[in-house]
Parts: structure tokens; sequence; C-alpha cells
């Protein structure tokens, strides 16, 4: 099963750009999207279903804003729609879609660059979601857990490491975060296959970032041991967003 993750920031803004004919082209099995910024009944799905694919959205509240979604080829057997938590659902941040013993989520972690208030949000957000996942993997041991991290876990994985020392996102108390999640038992997949630098899944809009490749890695593919995985990757040539798809293959 090839699965995608692709923050899109808004799904109506990637599909005016060609998203749906790139998605007809990598004829990937399941795509989960985060920042879809809409709600289901605001998007046509003609197209999607003459693709093969269904697809599951969790938005927020608020219009515009956050969202969710997993689009497949294949029926799930069962979709979670967020934590059942009403205090975190409101801003549409989970949804996961279970295929046979594989459950496979699609989550965009808040950001904290707005603030100190919205950083500290953040860090409650990333101790309940370590919660919560632990709990889930107790019964359902094989989990791909794709999306948006909002943190780039190592100096690799963010362009200037020094200069955003100090920058939401590479905070040394988000990175904790991520190690003490990866090293209670789970996989980081992309640097399985690509130990090299300058691999980014996101750009600044702001001076020709992207051109430049003045990147972050924040968006991963995170899997159990349980999981077989056989490849995995970054697209970064791939532009309907201020991010890039990222990818694995597993079973």
């Amino acid at each position: 099963m090839q699965i995608v993750s692709y923050n899109i920031n808004g799904i109506r803004s990637a599909l005016n750009k060609g998203l749906l004919n790139w998605m007809e082209q990598r004829k990937a099995d399941v795509y989960c999207f985060q920042e879809t910024k809409a709600l289901r009944e605001q998007v046509d799905h003609s197209t999607f279903d003459l693709l093969g694919y269904k697809s599951y959205w969790f938005s927020a509240q608020k219009k515009g804003y956050s969202g969710v979604a997993i689009f497949t080829r294949h029926k799930p057997d069962l979709v979670t729609y967020g934590f059942g938590n009403e205090v975190y659902d409101e801003e549409g941040r989970i949804v996961r879609a279970d295929f046979g013993d594989l459950s496979v989520i699609s989550v965009y972690i808040p950001s904290g660059s707005s603030g100190e208030t919205r950083q500290g949000y953040k860090m409650q957000w990333l101790d309940f979601f370590y919660d919560y996942i632990h709990n889930l993997k107790k019964q359902n041991k094989k989990l791909v857990i794709c999306g948006d991290y909002n943190i780039c876990h190592k100096p690799i994985d963010i362009h200037d490491p020094v200069g955003n020392k100090n920058s939401s996102g590479f905070l040394p108390e988000e990175r904790e975060w991520m190690s003490k999640f990866l090293d209670s038992g789970f996989i980081d997949t992309f640097r399985l296959f690509h130990p090299e630098p300058h691999q980014y899944s996101w750009w600044t809009y702001r001076a020709a970032a992207r051109e430049r490749n003045k990147g972050w890695r924040i968006d991963y593919c995170v899997t159990t041991p349980q999981v077989t995985v056989k490849a995995a990757g970054i697209l970064q040539q791939v532009v309907h967003s201020d991010h890039c798809p990222v990818w694995v293959e597993a079973e």
C-alpha cells in the first residue's frame, strides 16, 4: 500500500493548482491530507469518484481553518474521526482509517509560531497526543501516522539550525518530544532510506525560500515496527502548497 501525506494548505486552492491531475498520475492507494481548510460539502467529489477515491473528512469548527482528510481507493473497515475529546477535536486535527490490521492516521499537529500562548497549547497537545497514540498502540499494533508534525527533529532536518534555534518548530522541548516519541517505539520511515541532508517538506513563501531550498522537514510518515516498510520518500518537485508530499510504501 502506497500512502502519501500532504499538507495541501487549502484543498480548494490546491485543486486550482492541479492537485487532482497529480493524484491521478501518482495513483497512490491512500492520500492523507492536512490543512484542508474546508468542509466536505464545499468540494465537488464527482471527479474523485471517477478516479476511484472515497474520502473521509474531519474538519475544524472554525471555517477555513485546519482540517484533515483521508482519500482512499480501498474501503476502510473502520473510520474514526477525532480523539473523542471535545477540547482537542474542535480544530479537526486527526482522522484514522483501519484496513484490516493496518491503521492509517492523518494528523495535523498545531503550530506554535503565533506566540507563547499557542506554543503552550502545542506542548499540551503533544502530551495528549503521545498518550492517545500509546493507548491506541495497545490495540492496534500496525500504525502508520502520517502528517504535518510541525517539528524539525534534528539539525539535518532544517536549513539553518543555528539561526532557528529559538523558532517554534525547532525548539529544544519540541525536538525532545519528537525524540521521546520515536524512541518509545516508532520509526521515522524517511530516514530509514535517506540519511542525506537538504531534504525538506516545507518552505516559507518569503525570500524565494523554496527556489533556494531553505526549508524544514516537518512532515512525516511514522510507523510502528510491526509495519513492513518497503520504501519512503519526499516529493520536493510537487508544488500545490507551501509543503510538498511525503510518502511511504507499507504493508
